[in-house]
């Protein structure tokens, strides 16, 4: 798929087929992360990757009730970070986390799987199932999994604020 196809495309899917997914599909997303940029090339994340069913429903339950499409994905990939040491550090981590979850969920849409991300608002529950050590924190969980339904395909009308309401050029 070419990326602007791609940016077109991408969508928040949180119903997914029993397809799983393919290794190799799931390194090629998982190295799509790892290549995006981050501030000072810090490279601030950790991806844990969980595909087991019994793992996924204890994941989903980090983020009631809004992490169920966690428990019915395929895969799902957790953003685990070191604790930053301050605010400025903490803002520079999500902006970085950001980039590598577009990342991914480009490179999904581009395999023609769907995506869906969510937060993680039980820490503890996080800590238990993907056993990242003391001083972490997940910070944002992305489930994977084939679309069910509509398929993967540039939507010509997404519900989005008008172009001229959103952009300002040379100043507001």
């Amino acid at each position: 798929m070419e990326t602007w196809d791609a940016v077109r495309a991408r969508r928040n899917v949180r119903d997914y087929t029993d397809q799983p997914i393919a290794r190799e599909a799931l390194e090629r997303i998982l190295e799509a992360g790892r290549r995006a940029p981050s501030s000072k090339n810090w490279q601030p994340w950790n991806f844990v990757v969980v595909t087991e069913r019994e793992r996924l429903v204890e994941l989903a339950k980090a983020w009631e009730p809004g992490g169920k499409h966690i428990a019915r994905s395929a895969a799902t990939i957790a953003l685990v970070g070191e604790e930053p040491e301050d605010a400025r550090h903490r803002d520079w981590l999500m902006y970085d986390f950001g980039q590598a979850t577009a990342n991914m969920m480009l490179t999904a849409v581009d395999l023609g799987i769907g995506s869906g991300h969510s937060a993680v608002a039980d820490q503890r529950q996080a800590q238990r199932v993907l056993g990242f050590p003391d001083g972490y924190f997940a910070a944002f969980l992305i489930g994977l999994g084939h679309p069910a339904g509509r398929p993967l395909r540039p939507i010509d009308r997404p519900d989005r604020r008008p172009f001229d309401d959103v952009v300002h050029w040379g100043g507001w």
